[in-house]
């Protein structure tokens, strides 16, 4: 598949990059990316939630009442989970969601999500460029002449151009990644993917079989 390069004017440069059908054009795997989301999804969870349990509740450990006699129900100590301020019965604790993907799911996971983006003329790709300093203003400017402002961009740059980075980390609905650190989540939850020229020899690099 041949796609067309453009100037972050916008103008067609003329030039055309062509994607390997290895990683733009597969047949996409539609569980392998449910799997490789879910995985992304629980990474990120930090899982420091926790709730007391009773024998972590100050209080007393006497008992409040004889067991019998009393016409109510036995009750214990004042940490009884059935009492305000008791301890929580089988509440959340510390624990790990994180859990292994196979790398070869992963790639097809990626792949699958990249082929989506080619067959949906998603997916624009920019001729190398780099900013001399950080500026936000040129970077909104792009993404105007590019008809980028309403839609969720997802923008994949070398690892070089990291005041490109810089300039539209604080712009609403625009993410900006290295080409080395692609992933599912972040191409399947981009309106438009737009990748720097030299991106997709990394992607390439990474994905190709």
């Amino acid at each position: 598949m041949d796609i067309a390069v453009v100037k972050q004017s916008g103008e067609n440069t003329g030039r055309k990059v062509s994607l390997s059908a290895e990683v733009f054009g597969i047949e996409p795997n539609d569980h392998a990316i449910w799997l490789d989301v879910k995985s992304y999804l629980a990474n990120q969870r930090q899982g420091t939630h926790k709730s007391k349990q009773r024998n972590e509740i100050t209080g007393s450990s006497k008992k409040l009442k004889k067991q019998k006699g009393t016409g109510g129900a036995r009750a214990g100590n004042i940490k009884n989970p059935q009492f305000k301020g008791g301890g929580r019965v089988f509440g959340p604790a510390p624990r790990d969601y994180s859990f292994k993907l196979n790398k070869k799911v992963k790639d097809l996971a990626r792949k699958s999500a990249l082929t989506y983006k080619a067959k949906d003329n998603a997916l624009a790709i920019i001729e190398d460029f780099n900013f001399e300093a950080p500026k936000t203003k040129q970077f909104v400017a792009i993404l105007k002449s590019l008809a980028l402002g309403d839609k969720r961009t997802l923008f994949v740059i070398p690892a070089n151009a990291t005041n490109i980075a810089l300039s539209g980390r604080n712009i609403p609905k625009t993410k900006i990644i290295l080409a080395n650190q692609i992933n599912t989540y972040d191409v399947i939850n981009a309106d438009q993917l737009v990748l720097l020229e030299s991106s997709v020899n990394t992607i390439d690099s990474i994905l190709k079989p």
